[in-house]
């Protein structure tokens, strides 16, 4: 079965090895990845902004791309959450409304996919550490895919999870929220910051790439030898 992969922005520029490791694990699944050229932005930002005028044509070539394939898989919460988002940018008589629903319920998160979608949990991976997870705000209350990312890491051998004092917090990135209010974005990822060290972990997961750039930002400013991992990286295992 062939998988198309959805590569969010921040993925592509900024942490390929993201990118790398959901490959890895898609073979690892059983499955084909098929990387589509000419992939855009999915537009949340401008979504956020409450642009959807410049989010409808990236919409439209998001569907036009995606349109045939058989499933998509996004390493990203927000990216996949704004792709379900984009039949309500279209009027209900607009017969583009329906091509989009079609093409948002066969977009997923890599967790959901992988979980839900195929069944799997155990993909052979090990990580000889102690880590923390960060549900994103987009993957976990968004989405509902937050049980699907805990499932996966629980059948990772060697991985220890240790909770959070406060697992429900932001991070402090919610795309324009850190430009606009960069004061207060800090703040947040400061306490965030703050409980990561306070439960010991060597490392900390996220399935979200802008959460995951966002904390190990602010832990490279402190100097902390923590690790900041994406999901796809933990079940691709060690060496990627």
């Amino acid at each position: 079965m062939e998988a198309f992969l959805f590569i969010p922005c921040l993925v592509e520029h900024v942490l390929p090895q993201v990118g790398e490791a959901t490959t890895a694990v898609l073979v690892r699944a059983g499955l084909t990845p098929v990387l589509p050229k000419g992939q855009t932005c999915c537009g949340q930002f401008a979504y956020k902004r409450g642009r959807a005028d410049l989010v409808r044509p990236l919409a439209r070539r998001f569907v036009e791309i995606f349109q045939d394939a058989p499933v998509v898989v996004c390493p990203s919460g927000s990216c996949t959450a704004m792709v379900r988002r984009y039949p309500s940018l279209f009027a209900k008589d607009d017969p583009f409304r329906e091509q989009a629903a079609q093409v948002a319920a066969k977009t997923f998160e890599l967790g959901q996919f992988l979980v839900e979608r195929l069944g799997l949990t155990d993909l052979g991976a090990r990580w000889d550490l102690t880590a923390a997870l960060h549900g994103s705000c987009q993957t976990t209350r968004v989405l509902g895919a937050g049980s699907a990312t805990e499932a996966l890491l629980a059948k990772v051998a060697g991985l220890t999870l240790v909770p959070l004092a406060r697992p429900e917090r932001c991070c402090g990135f919610g795309g324009a929220f850190s430009i606009d209010y960069p004061e207060a974005s800090e703040a947040i990822v400061a306490e965030k910051i703050d409980d990561i060290v306070a439960s010991g972990a060597e490392a900390v997961i996220t399935a979200e790439p802008s959460c995951l750039l966002n904390i190990a930002s602010a832990m490279a400013k402190r100097d902390l030898p923590i690790k900041a991992l994406h999901l796809a990286e933990v079940l691709a295992g060690e060496g990627i």
